[in-house]
């Protein structure tokens, strides 16, 4: 992956990532992101009360609005470790701050890994040094890669949009694939753009774009301590005006939105990439919740991995959240349709088991009582995620 790519795809950012040691695998394990200049920022945070402390450094710094470097390293949550551990946050900032020659208010730093376990300063403050040394346009793939802990791939997205006669770019990276759910989803994520945005409406936008992304994300229900969604606009290709703002929304949400569908892809032992859409429910919200359920429950998603069409485990999931009418209610997996106003449809197991095996698995349910209707990202459960997660902290 060559050029300009993810977080550095927008004019007026550069990237690095590199391996300091933090990870014993020896793999990237430290990323910066930095603007040529001073920019509006905004972010969204964990929503566990247990948060660590780039967290809440990051929530801190943000209070101004604006930022110059995100720092992020992987093997390490840099959580619950005390008073040492948000000196090592602050002194991360610090590090970064001399180098970008900036106030270590305009640092946000992050960590991802191992809760309990502290930092290795020397370790870092190396790394550090040397990826600022390599920051280049074309080290959005290198970051993105450096971020990465218990993921297979790494996670990048990008879109271009016209507005005012100017060209203006969103481009992204994520790293998350176990211990996710909704608020704010468990993730490490850095989107960027080149429009000119008050920091206070990149905020909205960026609430807004998660609402129906990273919030629609899930693989097993556990959240993190970590989560961290940073946004970034230089605004180098130009102010927004008139309908810019509505445009820019659109493709921040889009980026979001490929990012948080490549991180239920990527879950941890994943084979497939579900996708839950619930219509005809009485509201959005009611519509959301029975998404969830849906795509929370550990039957269902033990039902995709074994290729076994059981749409009973999706009323169940659903009917335990909402309110579900079964005369009205109409399921389908893989695009056959399974259960039709609440009779079962005979015959179609084996085309439905068929479609079941394809890389990406929509489930859908129809309530048949509104026009509401959300979606979830999930993935199917596999022995695998219990082995990873048996041994992760060795």
């Amino acid at each position: 992956m060559m050029g300009r790519a993810g977080v550095t795809a927008a004019e007026g950012f550069v990237a690095s990532g590199v391996a300091c040691g933090l990870k014993a695998s020896g793999r990237k394990d430290l990323a910066i992101v930095a603007a040529k200049q001073t920019c509006a920022a905004a972010g969204l945070f964990t929503g566990n009360s247990a948060a660590a402390a780039p967290v809440l450094l990051c929530r801190r710094h943000l209070g101004r609005g604006v930022a110059r470097v995100v720092v992020v390293n992987s093997g390490c949550a840099n959580c619950a470790t005390g008073a040492r551990g948000m000196a090592d946050a602050e002194e991360t900032a610090r590090l970064a701050a001399r180098l970008a020659g900036c106030a270590p208010e305009e640092v946000l730093p992050c960590s991802t890994g191992v809760i309990g376990t502290r930092l290795d300063m020397k370790k870092l403050s190396a790394g550090v040094e040397g990826a600022w040394g390599k920051l280049s346009v074309e080290g959005g793939a290198d970051a993105a890669e450096a971020i990465m802990t218990t993921d297979t791939v790494p996670k990048i997205a990008v879109r271009h949009f016209e507005a005012n006669g100017a060209t203006f770019t969103v481009g992204g990276m994520a790293k998350g694939s176990g211990m996710i759910r909704p608020g704010l989803a468990t993730m490490i994520a850095v989107v960027t753009t080149d429009a000119g945005v008050h920091s206070a409406v990149l905020r909205e936008a960026l609430q807004e774009a998660a609402a129906v992304s990273f919030n629609r994300l899930t693989i097993d229900g556990c959240e993190s301590t970590n989560d961290s969604l940073l946004a970034l606009a230089s605004g180098e290709a130009g102010p927004l005006s008139g309908k810019g703002d509505d445009l820019f929304l659109d493709a921040l949400s889009q980026v979001c939105t490929e990012l948080a569908k490549k991180m239920a892809a990527d879950g941890e032992g994943a084979r497939r990439l579900v996708v839950v859409r619930v219509t005809g429910a009485p509201d959005a919200a009611t519509a959301g919740c029975a998404a969830r359920a849906v795509a929370e429950s550990a039957l269902v998603k033990c039902a995709v991995y074994g290729g076994d069409p059981n749409w009973g485990r999706i009323v169940a999931a659903a009917g335990s959240a909402v309110s579900l009418d079964l005369s009205r209610a109409r399921v389908t997996m893989g695009g056959v349709t399974l259960l039709a106003c609440g009779e079962p449809v005979i015959g179609v197991r084996e085309q439905a088991a068929r479609a079941l095996a394809a890389g990406t698995v929509e489930i859908e349910l129809d309530m048949g009582c509104g026009d509401g209707q959300a979606e979830f990202f999930t993935c199917d459960l596999t022995e695998d995620y219990v082995k990873i997660n048996a041994h992760y902290h060795t």
